[in-house]
Order: structure tokens, then sequence, then C-alpha cells
């Protein structure tokens, strides 16, 4: 499974919004301008973000868009299956032998269980300092 642009600049957009939650509106030039994006694009992605109720926009001089709800109520798996559809790694799995076929079904779990038990507040706040180390191997 892939995730396209749309869904890794989405969820740029979620993140940058709980990171100022509370603090009203920002505007998505803010954010195109810090991450180096187009703001066109990002114009693009928020429109199904605020259609789908993740986001709302408010207009005028000092407008923007924040998020509807609290970043802890926000799961990345609501952001990827508004800009992606539904997660599957494999096209016609309903054609495969039942070995692939529930393999499969594992790898999209997996990645479903992932997504639904990441918030946007968990990666709003995530640091270097705060990832467990990883395994180390000696040889």
């Amino acid at each position: 499974m892939k995730i396209s642009t749309k869904g890794r600049y989405g969820l740029t957009i979620m993140i940058e919004l709980a990171k100022h939650y509370g603090e009203g509106p920002i505007p998505l030039r803010k954010i195109a301008a810090e991450k180096d994006l187009s703001e066109a694009y990002l114009e693009q992605l928020v429109s199904p973000l605020r259609n789908s109720g993740l986001v709302k926009s408010v207009r005028g001089a000092y407008g923007g868009y924040m998020l509807a709800n609290p970043p802890s109520e926000i799961s990345a798996a609501n952001v990827i299956s508004v800009l992606e559809g539904p997660i599957q790694p494999v096209e016609g799995i309903e054609n495969e032998e039942a070995p692939q076929r529930e393999l499969w079904l594992r790898i999209r779990d997996a990645v479903k269980n992932v997504l639904d038990t990441t918030t946007i507040e968990d990666l709003a706040q995530y640091t270097e300092e705060n990832v467990v180390e990883g395994y180390m191997f000696y040889i």
C-alpha cells in the first residue's frame, strides 16, 4: 500500500492545525510557507477534510482553518480514509487463493490498526526524543 501526496500532505495540514489547536484559525498560506508546499494544492486537500467535518473554515482577514474536534479525537485513519479511500494492500483480494487472501487481510488489518490507534495529537506531539529505541543488533 502506498500513501500518495494527498494523504501525506493532508496529515501535514492536520498536524499543523493540531499544534495550534485552541489558538484560532490558521491560514493555509502559513502552513504552505513553513513546509515549502503549494498553497493551491493544500486548498484542494482541505476541501474534503472540511466536507467530512474534520476541519472548520473561518472567512475573513483573520480567517483560516482549525480542527473541528480536539486532536485527541481525530485518528490518522480519519484523515487517510477521507483523502485516500479505503485501505487495501491489493486490489481484487476476493479473487486470491486462501493463503494469499489471508496474508493481504492481515496486512490490511495491521495497517488499519496503526492508523486507527494513532491520533493527530500523537503526531503533533512527536519529537525525536520520545521515540523508543529500536533493536540493536551486534555482530
